[in-house]
């Protein structure tokens, strides 16, 4: 078995003035993570031990972030400045916390009347009464006649009955 020797040499990346411009631009233009190492001509693992190195990596990413969002304000403003509506309404939602009104408009022509209610439901309670009554006298053997049926439990008897007998 032959063992063959490797050399093994530590690879260090240094922040040179042109990769930390790299850092800035990709920074600048919203780049994060992998995608920001890529960009700036490392792999994600050089681009991590850089950074825990060298404060100047964290330095150039943040002037380069801030500056992107500088950029993008000011236009912004401009548009607004100029009259752009929709970019003014951005500012205000997003910088200064403002939510338009809500307002909600409910209007009800109808009255609704309990009592009203209940003495409807009791006529329909009495007329259907009197319907399964007169088939009852008929002798008609309908599926339909179950008000007055033994399957009943009698839980409105007295409303039924007292209306019947009267």
């Amino acid at each position: 078995m032959t063992f063959y020797s490797l050399p093994f040499t530590p690879e260090r990346p240094a922040a040179t003035e042109a990769r930390l411009e790299k850092i800035y631009e990709a920074a600048k233009f919203g780049l994060k993570g992998d995608s920001l190492a890529l960009a700036s001509g490392l792999t994600p693992a050089q681009y991590r031990r850089l950074h825990e190195f060298d404060p100047l990596v964290e330095m150039a990413e943040q002037k380069g972030r801030a500056e992107g969002e500088y950029v993008a304000a000011k236009t912004l403003h401009a548009a607004a400045a100029d009259g752009d509506s929709k970019a003014a309404l951005e500012i205000l939602k997003h910088q200064h916390g403002w939510v338009a009104k809500q307002q909600i408009d409910v209007s009800i022509d109808q009255q609704i009347s309990v009592i009203g209610a209940l003495e409807r439901a009791q006529t329909r309670v009495i007329e259907g009464l009197y319907t399964e009554i007169s088939k009852l006298e008929d002798n008609t053997s309908d599926a339909d006649a179950h008000l007055l049926s033994a399957g009943r439990d009698g839980t409105d008897v007295e409303a039924v009955v007292a209306e019947h007998q009267g």
